[in-house]
């Protein structure tokens, strides 16, 4: 039975990035190697414009009806006048919300052809392999109340709230061991059990859940602390839990342990594993239409999604060693360009990826 999949290309650089993703996803299916139907919607700043709602409830339906989501990126400069509610980046905090997307899959991996591409020293990264699992649904970015008000005094006052429930902190956390099982068995949890009550349960929930896999390693570290070790030694990390904020920073900061944001994929999987793919780079107007970017994260969220909700490991393992391959041969978008290599463009990655394939 064909396999549903939407995609939503969104906005800047999303629908040039989505579009080599899709060239590989077909390439798979006209060969038979997986059976699958696309459907295109809008999100972001793109259905604003179009519908006037950065979520219209035709795309959150889409969503809910479709197998897995094949995401781009939202948001760009000419939409953050517009009221918070309406602004490009609600409909992908609603797309989220709506699907009960709670756990997100962030892998920083360094492929070795990279390794130069790296700031950081190459005995410092080469051989990086890690897993960041952050909660995606909770945590300040969901919490309640929030906004900004106006004292007496006439001085405005902006707040947000940082809740978590047991239930919710120990079903992510159950996510990331799952995962270590299948990796080195070691996971670190990331907290500020220090200052903020609530990851002060944080940590005692994920101690006590980590009695029920007594093969794991569990460790526990201020997200401070976590920080500066990723720039120090990442690779004493196999798998990270962290709450919604603080697992947006680190992997970020992950990211560019790798050589460049732009070669990192994500998954954003509920209960029933149902997920959402997309790049964990931005929008990046500022190269949005010049046909620069690098697709690779995209191309490798579609292995992802092969993986996690099409069950097609196999066709998964295909794409990662085609994109390998690619780099084998040189090939480099401007963000991992290194001396002695040569620069394509989006389209032209892309279709290296097909061709490798």
């Amino acid at each position: 039975m064909s396999k549903q999949i939407l995609v939503l290309a969104g906005d800047g650089i999303g629908p040039e990035i989505v579009s080599e993703a899709v060239k590989v996803l077909r390439a798979l299916h006209d060969e038979g190697a997986i059976d699958v139907t696309l459907q295109e919607g809008l999100v972001g700043g793109a259905a604003y414009d179009a519908l006037g709602d950065p979520l219209p409830e035709e795309t959150l339906t889409a969503a809910r009806d479709a197998d897995a989501v094949l995401l781009g990126a939202v948001g760009g400069p000419q939409w953050e006048p517009l009221h918070i509610s309406k602004r490009p980046e609600k409909g992908l905090l609603g797309l989220r919300a709506g699907l009960g997307l709670f756990a997100n899959l962030r892998p920083a991996i360094l492929y070795p052809q990279l390794a130069g591409a790296s700031t950081l020293k190459p005995e410092v990264v080469s051989g990086l392999d890690l897993m960041i699992v952050r909660e995606l649904t909770g945590g300040i970015y969901f919490g309640q109340p929030r906004g900004v008000e106006t004292l007496p005094s006439g001085e405005r006052r902006g707040f947000n709230t940082l809740v978590y429930t047991e239930s919710e902190v120990e079903r992510i956390c159950r996510v990331a061991f799952d995962i270590a099982m299948k990796r080195g068995k070691r996971v670190c949890s990331v907290d500020k059990a220090n200052v903020l009550e609530c990851t002060e349960m944080w940590r005692e929930v994920a101690t006590a859940t980590a009695r029920d896999y007594p093969e794991i390693e569990l460790s526990h570290l201020y997200v401070d602390n976590a920080a500066m070790q990723l720039v120090r030694a990442p690779k004493q990390f196999d798998v990270m839990v962290t709450t919604n904020m603080f697992g947006d920073i680190l992997s970020d900061c992950a990211a560019m342990l790798t050589g460049s944001i732009g070669m990192l994929p994500s998954a954003s999987l509920n209960a029933h594993g149902q997920g959402m793919y997309e790049p964990i780079h931005g929008s990046a107007p500022d190269i949005a239409g010049r046909g620069v970017a690098n697709p690779l994260a995209t191309i490798l969220s579609v292995a992802m999604m092969l993986r996690y909700s099409l069950d097609a490991a196999g066709a998964a393992m295909r794409i990662e060693a085609a994109v390998s391959r690619v780099l084998d041969q040189g090939l480099r978008t401007a963000d991992i360009l290194s001396e002695g290599m040569r620069e394509v463009g989006t389209a032209e990655m892309g279709d290296a990826v097909v061709a490798a394939l």
